[in-house]
């Protein structure tokens, strides 16, 4: 009788970890990656709010972005939930503190999108400091004005940064080439300071700025962390960005800086009268601010799009598919 001998290993299924409920849509590579590694994950983006609450429960890890509240009443809904896992940086829609309470572990990937997010400021102020959205639309038209649209140079500036994580490291690295001064200033954050930024307190970076840059999470001490006594504590006329969030910014406060001349100019990915998911169009009935921020050439707006490039849709996935094999 012949015997064949074979070297092939025993193939056993994956033992199941768990199951993965995705509320919000991200990169398919965390789904492929998390279920090759034993976890079912079910893709219910398109579930109403109802649907997801009546199904949360079974689950014992959420991924979501930003349209999906995991508040106490969320969170208690579920005695299985070993994780919440936010594709992007802000944690603002998760109840952190009962989460942790309950220990349920929080995963977000900020390192995903920081690169874009850098960019993007870094873009904004170029466009901004060059006139190029003004001069754009005025050579569609048949208009060649050189003198009314000369720009401003970037060398030389001194840029301030609030918010030294990994947005404001990522925008500071990239303003290396332009021979400008950066100073930095972080609440929580110190000894981050060496040769190319300067670690400073919130007075100084408010006297010393041409431009102010702010790369905070949304907290109750930020919001409208930008208000008209933060103008005021301003030396000189500087120029605005925020790639935040947009309640940073108290724009009626902004508009009066514009007014006066104190505030330069804005550049604004963010602004506080998007809806809390990001997902939808602003106010249909514009306030009053908003609308002169859309009629200034001082301003350059965008759609809370800082961070959302094609490289940072995979990257966030998976930083967070890291993390999760990680600790589980």
């Amino acid at each position: 009788m012949l015997y064949l001998q074979t070297n092939l290993p025993y193939l056993c299924p994956m033992p199941q970890k768990g199951k993965v409920l995705f509320i919000d849509s991200v990169h398919p590579i965390l789904k492929e990656g998390l279920e090759k590694d034993g976890w079912q994950c079910d893709w219910c983006i398109d579930d109403s709010k109802d649907e997801i609450i009546s199904k949360i429960g079974n689950y014992d890890g959420v991924v979501i972005r930003s349209k999906f509240p995991m508040n106490e009443a969320v969170i208690d809904l579920s005695t299985n939930l070993k994780f919440i896992a936010r594709s992007g940086a802000g944690l603002e829609n998760i109840d952190l503190d009962h989460a942790q309470s309950k220990g349920i572990k929080i995963f977000n990937s900020p390192e995903g999108n920081r690169d874009a997010v850098g960019e993007q400021a870094l873009g904004m102020l170029l466009n901004l400091f060059q006139k190029l959205n003004q001069a754009a639309a005025q050579v569609r038209k048949g208009i060649w004005d050189r003198e009314g649209n000369r720009g401003v140079e970037l060398k030389g500036k001194t840029v301030g940064i609030i918010g030294f994580g990994n947005m404001g490291r990522a925008f500071a690295q990239r303003l290396q080439g332009f021979e400008c001064e950066v100073l930095a200033y972080d609440k929580y954050v110190k000894g981050f300071g060496n040769e190319k930024v300067r670690e400073v307190g919130l007075l100084e970076l408010q006297e010393k700025s041409d431009v102010i840059s702010f790369h905070t999470p949304l907290a109750e001490e930020t919001h409208y962390y930008f208000n008209a006594p933060f103008i005021e504590n301003c030396k000189k006329s500087f120029y605005l960005i925020n790639t935040a969030r947009g309640k940073i910014v108290e724009t009626a406060a902004l508009v009066q800086g514009l007014e006066s001349g104190m505030v330069a100019g804005a550049c604004l990915d963010v602004l506080e009268y998007e809806s809390s998911s990001f997902e939808n169009a602003l106010e249909r009935n514009a306030p009053k601010p908003l609308e002169y921020l859309m009629e200034s050439d001082k301003v350059v707006l965008t759609p809370h799009v800082a961070g959302w490039t094609v490289e940072s849709y995979e990257k966030l996935s998976l930083f967070l598919l890291e993390k999760i094999r990680a600790n589980f």
